[in-house]
């Protein structure tokens, strides 16, 4: 039950809850643009919805309008994000909000784009329709944790996993995998999630890894691929350079092999040359820079040990999933050890646990 000092009736935040929950599962699929939930109230009744399109258009709110069948005259708008008012790839959503007869709008969080922040309440308070702000927007904070990094930062948000024994080793040569089909699918449904997926050379070439989302239904979501291969240890006959084509794979090096290189590029792979930092490794934060700038919002990365402790030592790392099984692998001259718990646990903070029912793997949940 709402207090006379909340704006807000019950009934607001259920519905304001329901276009959240929209906007949450399309995240991480809309590109450069935030997913966004929009419904559409008229005399208590939800009358339409609207997500955000794959790939980021058309917006919520032109969804919403037009998947309508009724009039709207006197209708409340529910959504997410503050609309936007300015001339893009698609028309303003306020012009459609304002054509469409909507007499109310309630929306979680203020935009921080500044083309759009604040002027859309004005513009449409302006054109005599009722505006509300704020509802539920410590959730809407929580859904928006990229988008708010990609706009403040101009870098991409970055999960990371990794796959522990309970005897610490991330590999051991000709073991069978660590953890069981369910902490797999959950790995896949974070490749989903990412439009970009990292490893290093070394990874590609131990594992021979696909890096695609075989969660059936989804597999047209895979990321692009990205490799961090400093001397293009790459190898032809890998799954990666097999598969790749015309911007589904990019690979960052700083090789002078101009024979590799050609090969490469004639396969399809985008190569680009990096720096390298003091340690002599390509440096990250240029690498990071670079898939913002080509486009990469949400990076999943699937490192090795070396990788993993050089992000969460440099605290590059934004939510990081550390999937531990009760499987011993037998330890031999060819393997890895997980050496960075002390680190993660230092520069982390747990936030969630979940306990596989098949296997009993721990999946632990950390966040910057």
């Amino acid at each position: 039950m709402s207090t006379k000092k909340d704006r807000f009736s019950s009934k607001d935040k259920n519905y304001m809850k329901l276009a959240i929950n929209l906007a949450r599962a399309r995240s991480g699929l809309t590109g450069e643009n935030p997913s966004v939930g929009c419904l559409i109230v008229k005399n208590d009744k939800i009358v339409s919805i609207g997500q955000t399109g794959f790939g980021g258009r058309p917006h919520a709110e032109d969804n919403a309008i037009k998947n309508s069948f009724q009039k709207l005259d006197g209708s409340k708008m529910y959504v997410t994000l503050e609309p936007c008012n300015h001339y893009g790839k698609t028309p303003p959503c306020t012009n459609s909000i304002i054509s469409s007869g909507i007499s109310e709008l309630i929306y979680s969080m203020e935009d921080i784009d500044k083309r759009v922040k604040g002027k859309s309440f004005r513009i449409l308070k302006n054109r005599n329709i009722k505006v509300k702000k704020g509802l539920l927007k410590e959730n809407a904070k929580n859904l928006y944790e990229s988008y708010i990094k990609n706009k403040t930062k101009k870098l991409p948000y970055i999960t990371a996993k990794i796959a522990v024994s309970k005897n610490n080793l991330i590999y051991s040569k000709g073991s069978n995998r660590i953890t069981n089909k369910s902490s797999d699918k959950i790995t896949h449904y974070l490749r989903y999630k990412n439009d970009s997926i990292m490893i290093s050379s070394k990874t590609l070439n131990i594992d021979n890894p696909k890096l695609n989302c075989r969660l059936k239904g989804y597999e047209k979501f895979s990321p692009k691929r990205i490799i961090l291969d400093k001397d293009l240890k790459i190898k032809f006959k890998s799954f990666i350079f097999k598969s790749a084509k015309k911007g589904n794979t990019v690979l960052f090096h700083n090789s002078q092999d101009i024979t590799k290189i050609k090969v490469l590029r004639k396969k399809g792979l985008t190569l680009i040359k990096t720096k390298l930092n003091r340690e002599r490794l390509l440096d990250l934060n240029i690498v990071l820079k670079k898939l913002f700038v080509l486009g990469t919002r949400n990076l999943l990365i699937e490192g090795g040990d070396k990788i993993t402790k050089n992000l969460i030592k440099k605290r590059l790392v934004d939510t990081f999933y550390l999937f531990q099984s009760p499987k011993i692998l037998k330890k031999n001259k060819i393997n890895q050890i997980f050496t960075s718990f002390k680190i993660l646990n230092n520069k982390y903070k747990k936030t969630s646990k979940i306990v596989s029912r098949v296997a009993k793997d721990n999946i632990t949940i950390y966040k910057r």
